[in-house]
């Protein structure tokens, strides 16, 4: 008790800023890695580092030593099987405000005419059943995704985006992607998710869709060729069965300050959930 109040006695104002900044940082660590592989390999760092203190204590010199051994040799083990979450937390640092502007910053109001366009071609598509892959390019650059198809540097149409999908062209089997106000490339290949828990009757578009979800902030739209159903997969997450009012009001917000966003994703996914039930 002693101790406890010569500590409070005698903390002072930068050492409260120092605590917070700590708890800020491990909290934002915390938000970066949940639901993802790295929480549960953080859970598996955390056990092996218990079990060298114990073996410590209880002097299990042989245990004690492999253990200390594989602690000292993982610091190289977790930076080559975080790379994907030590991508991603950058890539966060990185499309802060403090170095960016955001899009609809730059482009105003002409992003109603560009999103408008999306949503035609997104509920014909879903109408006649044809299955389409619309990926939305935001801070994080996908250049390396777009050279795997073929350039278009098209301005952003629902008749293009139409004609990209109709089944049997050389383009329709890929996913498009959309910089701005404009078609980089369509026919790109796109990372698929390595999610083991998902449902089964996901297909090959939409896996691809959380794949680079999970690589970027970008966001990606799927319409279902079995039943021309919309989703949306932003972050790792995946919304299903959307209709379009839904989908555009998603697409108009998306671009808003942080504070005032609201989750579409989590409410229209606890929503469907509800519904199932």
């Amino acid at each position: 008790m002693q101790y406890i109040k010569d500590l409070f006695l005698n903390i002072r104002i930068r050492d409260i800023f120092d605590i917070l900044i700590v708890a800020i940082a491990f909290y934002k660590l915390f938000m970066l890695i949940r639901e993802t592989r790295a929480e549960q390999l953080t859970k598996g760092i955390f056990i092996l580092f218990a079990l060298t203190k114990v073996s410590e204590w209880l002097e299990f010199y042989t245990l004690n030593w492999i253990l200390d051994t594989t602690m000292t040799v993982g610091v190289l083990a977790i930076l080559i099987v975080f790379q994907p979450e030590v991508r991603r937390a950058l890539e966060y640092i990185g499309r802060s405000r403090f170095f960016t502007k955001s899009f609809a910053e730059i482009k105003g109001e002409s992003l109603k005419e560009i999103f408008s366009e999306i949503v035609d071609a997104v509920a014909s598509l879903s109408r006649q059943k044809i299955g389409a892959l619309i990926v939305i390019e935001r801070e994080t650059g996908l250049n390396e995704v777009a050279e795997t198809g073929t350039k278009i540097e098209g301005k952003v149409s629902s008749d293009l985006l139409i004609n990209i999908f109709i089944p049997n062209t050389p383009l329709h089997d890929g996913a498009v992607i959309i910089k701005d106000d404009t078609i980089k490339a369509a026919g790109c290949f796109l990372p698929l998710t390595d999610n083991t828990s998902l449902s089964k009757d996901l297909g090959t578009r939409h896996r691809a869709a959380l794949g680079i979800s999970e690589r970027s902030d970008c966001l990606a739209i799927v319409v279902s060729e079995e039943t021309g159903s919309i989703s949306i997969a932003e972050n790792g997450s995946l919304a299903r069965y959307l209709d379009i009012k839904t989908l555009e009001q998603i697409l108009m917000d998306m671009y808003k300050p942080k504070d005032q966003q609201p989750s579409f994703l989590t409410k229209w996914r606890n929503k469907y959930e509800q519904r199932k039930e």
